[in-house]
């Protein structure tokens, strides 16, 4: 059972938390990844969305549990890629390129309030992920 106490839509299937990782979308002829943790999955999944506005697919892995992944010898697809966690960026860059994330305390307050003023945003992401692909 996995529980947030944010009202965020279901992006995935619940099959990334044995392995640590999994793919939540993945098109064809992906430029980018976009991978985030819990709740910041469906932030992942609207930058994806913003992102295939400007024609750039990208491809959105939920990653639950890096110790998982990394027991599991489970890898990322071999693309550009931008991580997307509420907590600290520290570690993540074993496995993406770019990290939207805060490197401080957080903050309390209603969970789109504190993701939309600590700058984790879908627009972040989306933003991210184009600056890495030099667009």
């Amino acid at each position: 059972m996995i529980l947030t106490r944010q009202g965020v839509p279901v992006v995935t299937d619940g099959s990334a938390v044995g392995p640590g990782v999994g793919p939540v979308r993945h098109p064809d002829r992906a430029e980018v990844l976009l991978v985030g943790t819990g709740s910041e999955v469906a932030v992942c999944a609207a930058a994806a969305e913003a992102l295939a506005v400007d024609g750039i697919a990208a491809a959105v892995w939920s990653m639950p549990s890096w110790e998982r992944a990394a027991a599991s010898g489970a890898s990322l697809p071999d693309l550009p890629t931008v991580s997307c966690e509420a907590g600290v960026t520290i570690g993540w860059d074993r496995w993406a390129d770019v990290a939207v994330g805060i490197d401080r305390f957080g903050a309390s307050a209603p969970g789109d309030v504190v993701l939309r003023e600590l700058g984790i945003t879908p627009a972040a992401v989306a933003t991210a992920a184009r600056t890495l692909l030099g667009r």
